[in-house]
């Protein structure tokens, strides 16, 4: 078996089913793969309806309690036979040539991680601002990854898309089922400090569809993204490339007092970001997507830093860990 492909998957049958029917399509013989579900806790749980039989390939569905998606990727990983592990997400399409484009990243004897582009669905201009400022940041890096603009590293590595060795994995000890955001971020951060090498590809590229509709929704995500890359530099202190104060120095200086504000006196900027969320959606009804885009990262990266001040217990712990960091910024500069 040379690749196992590992897809963990919630309450989403109808887009999982599409997933294993463009699977059933690659280039790469149906008997060099294999496909490992993993349904964590669906309500309906999705084993029997997908009855394993009807697929060219082989299908395996592990059902366990809902835990998070880092476990069930870890669990389905360890059920694995492959020596190369492809990740993808449920609600993902993908192209014939996809597991054929990853495995010819995978040379013998190499130690990889290759991350895969994620591009915008065909009905993108159908959902909500906030996931097309996703798609439109995915191309934006995916642009600056194969122009050599940007370096790729163990910071950039997401499951949506990508694929590893199943040695090295296991070398490194797997993602962290206590994390419910960023798992993959701290996954690569261990490869990368196991001296795995970071490749990107366009050809071995996904279609992403999402089903994710509510504001509310995406604004908890921020949040606890940066609640969860707080205690993921916590684990990585050594690594200024863990610490999440580092999104600060990224957006335009501008938009800085409104994060710092945010992270500051999180309770008391709310008016602050209704009041930009209101401008997003104000840029939005007009076409203007630069400025819809731009206020969309600033509502986002508010949010994110209520998360890391809340990781970091008060005011005087937020300060003091961006004092630290702007230390280590200075020292690199």
């Amino acid at each position: 078996m040379k690749i196992s492909v590992i897809i963990a998957t919630y309450n989403r049958r109808a887009l999982l089913e599409r997933l294993l029917g463009q699977l059933a399509q690659q280039t790469v013989p149906a008997g060099d793969f294999e496909v490992v579900v993993v349904d964590d806790g669906s309500s309906e749980p999705v084993a029997q309806p997908l009855d394993a039989g009807a697929w060219p390939f082989s299908l395996r569905v592990v059902t366990q309690a809902n835990a998070g998606a880092a476990a069930a990727r870890h669990r389905g990983i360890l059920e694995a036979k492959g020596d190369v592990i492809v990740i993808t997400d449920d609600d993902m399409q993908l192209p014939p040539g996809y597991l054929a484009a990853h495995l010819a990243l995978h040379p013998t004897g190499s130690r990889r991680a290759v991350v895969g582009r994620i591009k915008a669905d065909p009905h993108v201009q159908d959902m909500p601002y906030f996931e097309r400022w996703y798609a439109h940041r995915f191309d934006r890096l995916a642009e600056a990854y194969e122009r050599g603009r940007m370096t790729l590293t163990g910071g950039s590595f997401h499951t949506g898309n990508c694929s590893l060795r199943r040695a090295d994995y296991l070398a490194v000890g797997g993602f962290d089922p206590r994390l419910k955001r960023s798992e993959d971020i701290d996954l690569g951060f261990r490869l990368e400090q196991a001296g795995v090498e970071f490749v990107f590809t366009g050809d071995g590229y996904t279609l992403h569809g999402s089903d994710h509709t509510r504001e509310d929704v995406w604004l908890q995500r921020a949040f606890l993204y940066g609640k969860y890359d707080s205690i993921i530099h916590q684990k990585h202190a050594g690594l200024p490339q863990s610490d999440p104060w580092r999104f600060l120095f990224r957006i335009s200086a501008p938009a800085r007092p409104l994060l710092l504000a945010a992270a500051c006196a999180p309770r008391a900027t709310r008016p602050l970001s209704r009041a930009a969320l209101a401008v997003v959606k104000a840029a939005d009804a007009l076409g203007i997507d630069r400025a819809t885009w731009a206020g969309t990262a600033v509502v986002y990266s508010m949010e994110y830093f209520r998360g890391v001040r809340d990781e970091a217990g008060s005011l005087l712990g937020a300060v003091r860990a961006l004092s630290r960091h702007a230390r280590a910024r200075q020292g690199t500069e």
